[in-house]
């Protein structure tokens, strides 16, 4: 039997360049590292690819790092970025400082940090291959898997890590391969281009994607009017001037702890801890809960308006949701009940994901400019859209208003989480077929929190494992930067202690032979 440990990493994006970062961080015995991607993104992925610079990033630098522990990182890349290229746009956001750099500008970022992890893995002895191939199967094999590839390779691994990234834009009217519909909107660069300025442009959903459409359009010289339809008519929060605040009660510790006791906990425990952390800092929790039952009770206007006017605002409330849902709700989410979990999405996911997902402040006001100007219409209460029968689209709303009309609609609908990437899906279903992996009801397949593991019919798989999107259902915000890095330290590390584990019996083993 092989005395080091290979790889297979499935996914050749941001979630493997977070991956392997942190194999090249850890003290695993040198092995094979083989990644599979297909796509001419390799290491950026759909969201970081070339486009316009109006397609942001809404974090701040600190955050962006794909090193586990190093939150300076990516904000050290930046300042040698900066100096190579002498005086040029910092990004910087106008209204709170913070830098807020086009994702393309992250994409190149991604790109470096993946060579020089393989770098640093080639130093220690690790073997490394990049294949430009899609996996199509899995089968098992003496201890590990065999990734197949479309093309009939066929890679033997102690470990696969699924790091396949989200599907494709949601279309919920059906309107894919009318004339006029833009499918996919990304990258900005392309499916704008043929947009004539003058037309009347209809972009469905309200969130990040669609605040992006927007203001890329603007940014264009779009003279013609613009509508952003959505059913709730939620637009993303307004980031606020970062504070510093460290949590004291609602922290991933407390929550791992009652995890290692085989403890549950109810959303109303969830609650009073989290009510316990809002007093500790002087604050009220009813103010974020009155937040939340705004957001689809209410002009989005005047909404907007107020969120853009409390940017420095004093009260850490929202800073403090917007630091616990990332950093802990990982780590309570699998102690929920399934019927809690599903009641927790079911009335507040989309509010929830607004808050802890808000937009830079520049971008808001820019959104303001365009309403103000009547360029650009907020219509919530979406209920339907179909084509004209002249060419172009009609939105209906709900109760009596007008239909509203669109000679272009962009889509900017989220993906399903219950939908995997149109590449990855015959691979998930092979496996599914193969006992390798269970699907979630919730969307991908079941994983263990602690390590990512695979997991079926009750069991954990020391082989496979799932990063990123693909573990949605069974984790909670798997979407985020900091939690794909802090998952990514996570399998690391179990691969690692796997290793050390085999080394150690098969040394036993060697032991008992040799008397």
């Amino acid at each position: 039997m092989s005395r080091t440990v290979d790889i297979g990493v499935v996914g050749g994006g941001a979630s493997a360049v977070c991956l392997l970062d942190a194999l090249a961080e850890t003290d695993t015995p040198p092995g094979s590292v083989t990644v599979f991607e297909p796509s001419r993104h390799l290491w950026r992925g759909r969201p970081y690819q070339p486009d316009l610079e109006t397609v942001r990033v809404n974090i701040a630098p600190e955050g962006m790092s794909v090193r586990f522990g190093d939150h300076t990182l990516f904000q050290r890349w930046l300042a040698e970025r900066d100096a190579a290229a002498g005086a040029g746009r910092d990004f910087a956001d106008p209204f709170i400082g913070t830098r807020f750099v086009p994702r393309a500008v992250f994409g190149s970022y991604l790109e470096h940090s993946a060579h020089e992890a393989l770098r640093r893995l080639e130093q220690r002895g690790w073997r490394t291959e990049v294949v430009r191939e899609r996996v199509a199967r899995m089968t098992p094999a003496d201890g590990g898997v065999v990734l197949g590839t479309e093309h009939g390779r066929r890679v033997r691994v102690d470990h696969a890590v699924l790091c396949v990234g989200r599907g494709l834009p949601g279309d919920p009217y059906s309107l894919t391969g009318s004339a006029g519909f833009i499918a996919d909107p990304y990258p900005l660069m392309h499916s704008l281009a043929g947009i004539d300025p003058q037309q009347r442009v209809g972009v469905v959903g309200s969130g990040l994607t669609g605040v992006d459409v927007v203001l890329s359009l603007a940014a264009r010289g779009h003279r013609g009017r613009m509508l952003l339809l959505s059913r709730t008519g939620v637009l993303p929060l307004v980031r606020q001037r970062p504070l510093p605040y460290t949590l004291r009660h609602f922290t991933p510790q407390r929550f791992r702890e009652a995890a290692a006791r085989g403890e549950t906990v109810t959303l109303e425990e969830v609650v009073a801890t989290m009510r316990a952390e809002f007093a500790a800092a002087g604050e009220d929790l009813g103010s974020v809960s009155a937040e939340i039952a705004a957001f689809t009770d209410g002009d989005p206007v005047r909404r907007l308006r107020r969120h853009l006017a409390e940017v420095d605002s004093p009260s850490q409330a929202l800073r403090i949701l917007q630091h616990a849902v990332p950093a802990t709700g990982p780590d309570v989410w699998p102690r929920l009940p399934e019927h809690e979990k599903d009641q927790l999405l079911r009335a507040h996911h989309r509010a929830v994901m607004s808050l802890c997902c808000p937009m830079p402040p520049a971008s808001a006001a820019a959104l303001l400019g365009l309403i103000d100007s009547g360029q650009l219409e907020i219509v919530p209460g979406l209920r339907h859209i179909e084509p004209a029968a002249g060419g172009g689209f009609t939105a209906l709303t709900d109760g009596d208003g007008p239909a509203h009309r669109a000679d272009i609609l962009v889509n900017a609908v989220n993906s399903s989480p219950r939908l995997q990437s149109p590449s990855a899906e015959p691979l998930v279903a092979a496996m599914v077929g193969a006992h390798l992996a269970e699907r979630h009801p919730r969307g991908g397949v079941r994983v263990e929190r602690a390590t990512s593991r695979l997991v079926v019919n009750g069991m954990t798989d020391r082989r496979l494992y799932a990063l990123g999107d693909l573990a949605s259902g069974s984790l909670f915000f798997t979407f985020g930067l900091p939690s794909i890095v802090d998952r990514a330290y996570d399998i690391a590390g179990a691969i690692r202690d796997d290793a050390v584990e085999a080394a150690s019996c098969r040394f036993e083993d060697d032991a008992l032979q040799d008397a």
